[in-house]
């Protein structure tokens, strides 16, 4: 496919104010400091886009930044911030130094009409109240817990027989691409004492949490290296309940630390993926080498049994899960050489992931290793549970024969699976990840019927991440129907509701709704994601969320279908036929995903199908009840049904050419949605991984030049072995639509082909990134899912001065100075003034000044007065824009006469702009002088 973008730059003028502290980007609670304005500027136009408070423009053309400040400290999570206009997926913004404010290169994109900006994180409102789209749920109360299904014959969080050890780790750091600071190699060792021969392996990697603490107080930052009278959060031993669990089974686990990528992977395109994966196998290279010599390891690792790497389970939470799985892709298919900080031979086998909670930002799971995907109910964090697509995501792509399950725990959150992350057990300031806007919810407040306390959810988690390692890795098929969907029960997991559904395994594909299918009766095929509710599954009418719906890079995404459902009456079949016959020869039963609307219950769906030569078979019906849920948790979630063949087989259809499934509601009204339908038989079969070709788009940086025009290839790399295909995804820079295509890929060769066009000056401005994103459809694998060309500012920041316009003046008059710039710029240059306490004689105070300007510079009036350095947030922040295009820019400050007879009264003042980076950079400092007027 051939695509072309043009970069070009031009001038305009949009005022705005951008002020930064000196915390670290992705600070964690950061506390404002001096610099931040006391109130958010007011917007300015925007196209024909009236800016709401909070949010501002800068620059212009193409080098437009849009930038939303929270008026207060955004904590550190594993979700991403997303900006949104309206339905419209505008771009992932870059967390500044305070905290709390996020600005997202706009380039030539245009907005109009009455759109509505909204920022989100996993699915969840950050700058209103409330969901991250409208939501009106039905309006039944919340249901009580789902039925206790059976219990499975094998338990696999009874603990094993032997005794365990523990111990840490602590090796040299590493350094990874992109990262300016090396990481640390730390790791927390637990596992059997005298287990005979060579144990399996249970690897856990952490999530992106808050990096340092400092002991006896509430502050937590992003911040690596840790500053002096800080100390790094111990995330890695959040997770010791399941790795004694597992040791005493015959596992040696290790939990290893990454405060080191969080502290940096906002510098990362894919938010650390690869990073995290590069960490993973350095430390099993390590095991590796001890496992070859005992006697050059660290005494935590002598003090265990020995390790089998051939026998390897992953386990991430949150941003970790999605690590474990790139670390699995990385193990089958190297990436490239330059975007990974592991080099070195493969010597493990990696058996199987368990992703908790975790975020997919690249949407790219690995096809041919077994998974078991944590959804927890009421996540706060990854709070649209885009883990769904770890199962989702695999359909279709390989072989098939990899079981992966996804496993929702009712009333779990995100944080209390890591101890180090739960009140009353963390060593560093710690939370609970869900709120509502009213401190109550029906489902997930603490204390409700549905919602699990830290120790259940603990206990919950260690024994599905034993039960995971029982199947994946001892290959022991009784605890299979924990995982897959049958519907049975752990003991140990306590009250914990657990359910269960698969893709994978023995099931073969039937129904998959896509473009081959066609939907006739009471149901159509809809798009999982579409802002257009005439093609979406979930409309805004319907209300809430769905895990399967989580939206990706763009708002509408080819090729992500289901079958919407709807009655006001019984007996109305939807018909779901296959425009190549399917065949369901040799299953047990026919296995369906089925969602239906949280807290409803009873929905009842009788179940045929028809062969190609019209003999049709009544298969039995099927009763599904809704999750529990709010406005505030993805509670539309597929549950599976499985309805024996033993009818079909009888009526003598011919299984290996069914045609048609059909469905008849049998209740007074309703709605449904179908994922897929699969032939089904019990087991899990050997996993051979196939010859996937690997897809890694990559980033090119160019200097923009002083003139002319430059056209650039975006980097991609196929590797691996076979051929397959991905999908192709460009935004267009002026609109932000987003175009795709499905392309053909083959090792070597250069299949896709995005060219963008640099046009240079000689005028300072942002850098400018033009992007391109792909994602697996069959027969690939994709490692790097997103990249593009940025065009580099190569032009200096004009010099600015200061000079006095009016700096000595009667009281009634403006104290005025002039800012200017060397040269005009591209974007606006902007920086702020802060006052501070003169070296003598009075300071000018808030009683001397113009109160309108107060309320639009402070917000409020202080009473009593006060002197200007000593108000506000340590005193008067003022806001100073040169606008793109512009060269000079006043700053005043507006005196009122008092009528009082007094001395002269001054201001001493400082100038502070920021550079490209936002870095601040100080300026000149001056002073004012008040007298009466004669």
């Amino acid at each position: 496919m051939n695509a072309l973008i043009r970069v070009t730059r031009g001038v305009a003028t949009a005022a705005a104010l951008l002020a930064l502290t000196a915390v670290s980007p992705g600070a964690a609670y950061a506390q404002p400091s001096p610099g931040t304005p006391s109130t958010a500027s007011p917007g300015s136009p925007f196209g024909n886009l009236d800016l709401p408070e909070g949010w501002q423009v800068t620059g212009a053309g193409a080098d437009r930044r849009l930038i939303w400040t929270s008026p207060s400290p955004v904590p550190m999570g594993d979700a991403r911030v997303e900006f949104h206009a309206g339905d419209r997926l505008l771009g992932r913004p870059v967390a500044q130094k305070d905290g709390r404010s996020f600005q997202l290169p706009l380039g030539d994109l245009r907005l109009t009409g009455d759109t509505e900006l909204r920022v989100t994180a996993g699915g969840r409102r950050l700058d209103a109240a409330g969901p991250a789209r409208s939501a009106r749920l039905s309006p039944r109360a919340p249901s009580a817990l789902p039925e206790a299904p059976p219990a499975n014959p094998v338990d696999p969080g009874v603990p094993g027989r032997y005794r365990t050890v523990s111990g840490e780790y602590a090796l040299e750091s590493v350094r990874l691409p992109g990262f300016p600071e090396p990481v640390e190699m730390r790791a927390t060792v637990v596992g059997p004492a005298g287990a005979p021969g060579k144990r399996p392996v249970a690897l856990f990697l952490h999530g992106r949490h808050g990096t340092c603490y400092t002991p006896g107080t509430e502050d937590v930052t992003g911040d690596w290296p840790c500053a002096p009278g800080s100390l790094p959060i111990p995330s890695h031993q959040g997770y010791l309940d399941a790795q004694r669990l597992l040791a005493s089974q015959g596992y040696v686990t290790l939990s290893i630390s990454a405060n080191g990528i969080n502290g940096q992977d906002y510098r990362a395109e894919d938010g650390g993926a690869q990073a995290r994966s590069s960490l993973v196998r350095h430390h099993l290279a390590r095991w590796a080498d001890w496992s070859a010599d005992r006697s050059a390891a660290p005494a935590a690792v002598r003090g265990t049994s020995s390790a089998d790497l051939s026998r390897v389970l992953l386990v991430g939470h949150s941003r970790g899960g999605e690590g474990v799985n790139r670390a699995a892709v990385d193990s089958l298919t190297p990436p490239p050489a330059d975007q990974d900080g592991y080099r070195g031979p493969v010597r493990w086998r990696i058996r199987g992931t368990v992703p908790i909670g975790p975020t997919i930002f690249g949407n790219n799971p690995a096809p041919d290793v077994p998974s078991m995907t944590i959804l927890p109910g009421c996540d706060g964090d990854v709070s649209d549970l885009q883990g769904q697509n770890f199962v989702d995501g695999t359909r279709g792509v390989s072989r098939g024969a990899a079981l992966h399950s996804a496993v929702y725990m009712v009333g779990a959150n995100h944080n209390y699976f890591n101890s180090e992350w739960t009140p009353g057990q963390a060593q560093a300031p710690a939370f609970d990840d869900f709120t509502s806007e009213d401190g109550t919810d029906p489902v997930c407040s603490p204390g409700t019927a549905t919602r699990l306390t830290a120790a259940q959810q603990q206990t919950a988690g260690a024994t599905y991440i034993a039960a995971a390692a029982r199947l994946f890795v001892a290959g022991d098929d009784r605890v299979r129907p924990l995982l897959d969907g049958t519907g049975r029960r752990a003991p140990s997991a306590g009250p914990a509701r657990v359910l269960t559904h698969a893709v994978g395994a023995h099931r073969t594909p039937a129904f998959l709704p896509d473009s081959s299918v066609s939907v006739t009766g009471g149901g159509r095929l809809c798009a999982q994601v579409d802002p257009d509710d005439a093609r979406a599954c979930l409309s805004r009418e319907a209300g809430g969320a769905s895990p399967h719906f989580a939206m990706w890079e763009t708002s509408t995404e080819a090729g992500r279908d289901a079958v919407a459902l709807e009655w006001t009456a019984p007996g109305a079949p939807v018909a779901v036929r296959s425009a190549r016959p399917v065949s369901l020869a040799g299953a047990h039963a026919l296995a369906l995903r089925l969602i239906v609307p949280p807290n409803t219950t009873g929905t009842e769906l009788d179940v045929a199908v028809t062969d190609a030569s019209g003999r049709r078979a009544q298969l039995g019906r099927t009763r599904i009840d809704g999750l529990p849920g709010t406005e505030r948790t993805a509670s539309h979630w597929a549950r599976e049904l499985r309805v024996p063949l033993t009818a079909a087989a009888r009526s003598g259809l011919d299984l290996k050419r069914i045609t048609t499934l059909e469905l008849t509601p049998r209740g007074g009204s309703g709605r449904a949605w179908l994922m897929d339908a699969w032939g089904w038989r019990p087991g899990t079969p050997a996993v051979r991984p196939a010859p996937l070709a690997r897809v890694d788009i990559g980033r090119l940086t160019v200097a923009e030049g002083d003139s002319g025009v430059r056209t650039y290839r975006v980097p991609v790399t196929v590797s691996g072995r076979g051929g397959g295909q991905v999908r192709l995804f460009v935004p267009r820079p002026d609109t932000g639509e987003v175009t795709s295509r499905t392309v053909t890929v083959r090792p070597g060769h250069q299949d896709i082909d995005v060219r963008v066009e640099v046009t240079g000056n000689t005028r300072y401005g942002y850098d400018l990134p033009h992007d391109a994103f792909v994602k697996a459809v069959r027969g690939t694998v994709v490692g790097a899912h997103r990249g593009g060309v940025t065009a580099l500012n190569d032009d200096p920041m004009p010099r600015v001065s200061l000079i006095p316009v009016a700096d000595d003046v009667t009281e009634g008059s403006a104290l005025t100075w002039r800012v200017t710039l060397s040269e005009a710029s591209d974007v606006d240059v902007m920086g702020y003034v802060s006052f501070l306490t003169p070296a003598g004689g009075t300071e000018l105070s808030t009683a001397d000044v113009d109160r309108a300007w107060l309320e639009e510079n402070l917000g409020e009036v202080p009473d009593p007065a006060a002197p200007l350095s000593l108000i506000g947030n340590g005193g008067l922040y003022l806001g100073v824009t040169v606008p793109a295009g512009e060269t000079s820019a006043e700053v005043r400050v507006p005196t009122v006469a008092d009528g009082l007879s007094e001395a002269a009264e001054s201001l001493r003042a400082r100038l502070t702009t920021f550079d490209a980076s936002w870095e601040p950079v100080p300026g000149p400092e001056f002073t004012g002088t008040v007298r009466d007027a004669a």
